[in-house]
């Protein structure tokens, strides 16, 4: 059955903004306004501020195969993309790219802060013109892209709070953290994974400058391992319960134990687990963190009004 311009139009759409890429940015945008939002601002809200996020995460997906469709064509994994196999022209690309992120970005400004907007859009920015430039010229474009993924959840968070600064406890902030450790070792290992498209491209990954992989695999434990200690902060700064706390260490010290074994025997096998496990990781843990979310903290003020308004035990 042949498929209908709009049908071609939306697959295209999807390819060009990288839609499994963009979920993972809605999802930890949506941690962040979850852990923020206690009770729900209301659903036109956060459905406002998910969408907008979305739309700038594919524009900058799409900006960045704008950019990189030479070295895209040169690689297996990324040849069959929609600019380096010919299925739509760089300037209609380009225009989409733009105007997506235009429309996520206002989408944002209008409906929900303006805060929630510039870090969108701060997040593209740095995305198109810092990470994606970087990629062929230094290693430290897996920094950078860290920094990028980090963002997201600030987004969720700005969007209830009015700034990355609202709310208490620094919970935008921890979040944040958490997602730039969790992206070095995940990157790390598809670099590995993907060592020789890498090379072919001309992009700059640790691993083509490590060929025995003994950095690269040390960095990858060392970020694996600061997991552990990160997930305790989380319950002891209040914003979550003791269960998020045996929970994520037992998560972080399976997915560090499966970096230990590529360390031990850098398979092609043990990087896709250490890979698969940063899959399972992000989503299990970022799940156990909202659904142990603890309580707002009152202020003062409340607390006071409170204690007046309650009625002494035993009182006539």
């Amino acid at each position: 059955m042949t498929a209908s311009p709009l049908q071609r139009w939306i697959g295209l759409s999807l390819e060009l903004g990288k839609a499994r890429l963009s979920a993972l940015v809605v999802v930890t945008t949506l941690a962040g306004y979850l852990m923020a939002a206690r009770p729900l601002p209301g659903w036109g809200h956060l459905l406002a501020t998910l969408l907008g996020t979305a739309l700038c995460a594919f524009g900058a997906n799409g900006f960045n195969q704008v950019l990189e469709r030479d070295r895209d064509a040169l690689m297996v994994r990324t040849r069959e993309r929609p600019l380096p196999a010919g299925r739509v022209g760089v300037r209609a690309a380009a225009v989409w790219s733009g105007a997506v992120v235009l429309a996520g970005a206002g989408l944002l400004l209008a409906l929900v802060n303006a805060a929630a907007a510039a870090l969108a859009l701060g997040t593209v920015l740095l995305y198109v013109l810092v990470y994606t430039p970087l990629k062929p010229r230094s290693t430290l474009n897996t920094l950078a892209g860290a920094i990028c993924g980090a963002i997201p959840p600030l987004i969720g968070w700005s969007a209830v709070t009015g700034g990355v600064f609202g709310g208490d406890q620094g919970g935008g902030w921890w979040l944040a953290l958490l997602l730039f450790v969790w992206q070095v070792p995940h990157f790390l290992s598809l670099a590995w994974l993907y060592r020789d498209d890498y090379r072919r491209a001309g992009f700059k990954m640790l691993p083509l400058q490590d060929p025995r992989g003994d950095r690269t695999f040390r960095f990858l434990m060392l970020y694996a391992w600061v997991l552990l200690p990160l997930g305790l902060l989380a319950t002891f700064m209040g914003l979550t319960g003791a269960v998020f706390a045996v929970g994520s260490l037992l998560l972080g010290g399976a997915w560090l134990w499966l970096g230990v074994r590529c360390y031990r025997d850098r398979s092609s096998l043990n990087a896709r687990r250490v890979f698969l496990g940063s899959v399972v990781y992000l989503p299990l843990v970022l799940g156990l963190m909202v659904a142990d979310r603890a309580p707002p903290r009152a202020e003062p003020a409340e607390a006071a009004a409170v204690a007046v308004d309650t009625p002494l035990s035993g009182s006539v």
